[in-house]
């Protein structure tokens, strides 16, 4: 679904990806994670059209990205997250689906007045577990509720790939772990890749990792094989071995 070849990104002469290749198949739950500054967050940027790579193609379904605008390529059915949560605060939950549920349709069909709720809004209500909430402000959600009002908010879209970018930072145990059964429930009719920095998190739901490092892949593999990769260890030296890649122990 997903093809990525020779993606380089200089910024003023820093050279932010040099050289990235990342194949991703429909259905997939791929994880990318790696150090500060390995790339990860603009090599999303780059799928999503918000930087346009100094060379490289991006390969979706059939169509190259580079160069289309971003509302292009959310149309083309890719659709992602920020680390910051973006939902409208004055709008209920439900609002806010709806919004999002509207992307495709014309200016004038905004203005008349919704009757009832449409399947895709039922579904991404579902999905996320927010139906109790469908009438509550965003604006009072905890930060949890709103992670998970965005991701809903993609869902209604009615993306074919959906990218994630550190969907679990600041939640509680609970949050989090709710939020991994949201993903793999996902992942069984979506492509997902998550950016992600919680190892823990990365060891209970990973199936496929890439690892980055200094703006290129450094392996990529099961989280067993990332973990024993001794490149994986050393990137991540000052910590132990197993913390680096998840181990729990």
């Amino acid at each position: 679904m997903l093809e990525l070849r020779d993606i380089q990104v200089d910024f003023d002469g820093f050279k932010a990806l040099g050289g990235v290749d990342l194949t991703v198949a429909e259905g997939e739950l791929r994880f990318l994670i790696g150090p500060n500054g390995a790339g990860k967050t603009t090599l999303i940027d780059v799928i999503t059209g918000l930087t346009r790579p100094t060379s490289g193609t991006v390969g979706f379904d059939g169509h190259d990205l580079v160069g289309r605008k971003e509302h292009h390529i959310v149309r083309l059915g890719v659709g992602r997250t920020f680390q910051t949560a973006v939902v409208f605060e004055e709008l209920t939950v439900l609002e806010n689906l709806d919004l999002a549920a509207s992307f495709r349709k014309p200016l004038w069909s905004l203005m008349r007045q919704r009757k009832g709720v449409t399947e895709a809004v039922e579904e991404a209500l579902s999905r996320t577990g927010l139906e109790e909430l469908a009438e509550r402000s965003a604006g009072v959600l905890s930060h949890g509720q709103r992670q998970w009002l965005e991701i809903g908010m993609l869902l209604a879209q009615r993306p074919r790939l959906l990218l994630l970018d550190e969907p679990v930072a600041g939640m509680s145990r609970e949050e989090r772990e709710r939020t991994g059964e949201l993903l793999t429930g996902i992942a069984r009719d979506h492509t997902v890749i998550v950016v992600e920095h919680d190892m823990e998190f990365l060891r209970r739901y990973a199936s496929q990792v890439t690892v980055l490092h200094e703006g290129k892949v450094l392996t990529e593999g099961s989280v067993d094989q990332v973990r024993a990769d001794p490149r994986v260890q050393e990137v991540y030296l000052g910590r132990r071995a197993s913390d680096a890649v998840g181990t729990g122990s």
